[in-house]
């Protein structure tokens, strides 16, 4: 009886982790990593250079590190490329700091 109930309790842990999964890749179709449009704080993952591992920790807006989904073939006209880099930063508009 232990062995069934263990096994249908992974059976349904696994089956949980495929849903979830499957949810999250549904959810970021059609979508693509633009580098250098960020906001601090708002970026969607960990940096490209490892100055940070998380989302939501860019310490400055439009780093050329950090990035942000957009829907696809959106990114260069927000401003932004597809891969990181130094000279990836978005231009400042006149009179913003």
């Amino acid at each position: 009886m232990n062995k069934a109930l263990i096994s249908a309790a992974i059976a349904g842990i696994i089956t949980i982790g495929t849903t979830f999964s499957a949810n999250a890749a549904d959810a970021n179709a059609g979508k693509e990593k633009c580098y250098g449009i960020a906001k601090a704080g708002k970026n969607s993952c960990k940096s490209a250079n490892g100055s940070h591992s998380c989302a939501g920790q860019s310490t400055k807006d439009n780093d050329a590190n950090d990035w942000t989904l957009v829907n696809k073939g959106s990114c260069k006209a927000a401003g932004g490329k597809l891969t990181a880099g130094a000279g990836n930063m978005m231009k400042k508009k006149e009179g913003t700091n």
